[in-house]
């Protein structure tokens, strides 16, 4: 993996090849071309230092997109991803409060609760989180099957974020299962704002979302999003699936600001932040 920007010492190294970035040419490409440690992906993808006083929280979006724009093939991520981009995955659950999912993509892709990983234990210690991330589904249905091990047996216990018009019937489905249901818009269905207010109420401040598209889309359209994390995979897919982000259009194109960018087989990781 190599760090293209913020141009760094090692990336700034002209050799043979030119260029500001040395790192791509003949003359720098051995200083980071390497497999980063994952104390090296959580130095580098760390949550910003939180202000005096009262912690706002940032929510932070993790997604895959190929070039063509397709946030999925057949349905899933996976067959656009890389082992690089599953480190990357792997480093923003460790050091997220809670991840917060749609509940399509916890069926589309088989949500299990996320689990504690010794190599990122020490960090969340220090930083007074529990020892994995809490899972919180976006649903107004609360169509979900609440035997599976996401909802029975996670290590944190799984939230469920619904409207308080939610049918009561699925919110006691919930309940019994062990699940805890919190309220985040007056109707049935979610309002994104109150979400990130709701789950900030209960101590989460590091928020992560891995979409699916549809709640992104809500995040964005509601103005919410701090962060996006993009993954461009050097892929073309054609077909109609959904671009990373869903839904209606904002009214004014939002500008995020380039944090850093990281490259690894022509795999790109990006970071995004809003100014």
């Amino acid at each position: 993996m190599r760090r293209l920007f913020p141009v760094t010492d090692q990336t700034a190294t002209t050799g043979s090849g030119g260029g500001p970035l040395g790192a791509l040419g003949e003359g720098g490409a051995g200083a980071e071309d390497r497999e980063w440690s994952l104390d090296e992906l959580a130095e580098a993808y760390a949550y910003p230092q939180a202000p005096p006083g009262e912690p706002r929280p940032w929510l932070r979006a993790n997604m895959v997109s190929t070039l063509d724009g397709a946030a999925s093939h057949d349905g899933r991520s996976q067959p656009i991803s890389t082992a690089a981009d599953m480190r990357i995955f792997g480093t923003l659950r460790g050091l997220a409060d809670v991840v917060v999912v749609g509940a399509e993509t916890v069926r589309l892709e088989g949500y299990r609760p996320a689990r504690a990983r010794a190599e990122f234990a020490a960090r969340r210690e220090a930083a007074g989180q529990g020892p994995a991330p809490a899972i919180a589904v976006v649903t107004a249905g609360l169509d979900l099957d609440f035997s599976l091990p996401l909802f029975s047996s996670p290590l944190v216990p799984t939230l469920v974020l619904t409207g308080a018009a939610a049918a009561p019937d699925r919110v006691a489905a919930a309940r019994k299962a062990g699940v805890r249901v919190v309220a985040a818009g007056d109707g049935t269905g979610v309002e994104p704002a109150r979400a990130v207010q709701a789950l900030a109420a209960l101590g989460h401040t590091r928020l992560l979302t891995e979409g699916g598209p549809r709640l992104l889309g809500q995040f964005v359209a509601a103005g919410v999003l701090d962060e996006l994390c993009l993954t461009v995979a050097p892929m073309l897919t054609a077909g109609d699936a959904r671009r990373i982000a869903g839904g209606p259009s904002v009214a004014v194109p939002q500008r995020f600001a380039l944090a850093s960018l990281l490259e690894e087989e022509g795999f790109l990781f990006g970071r995004y932040r809003r100014p």
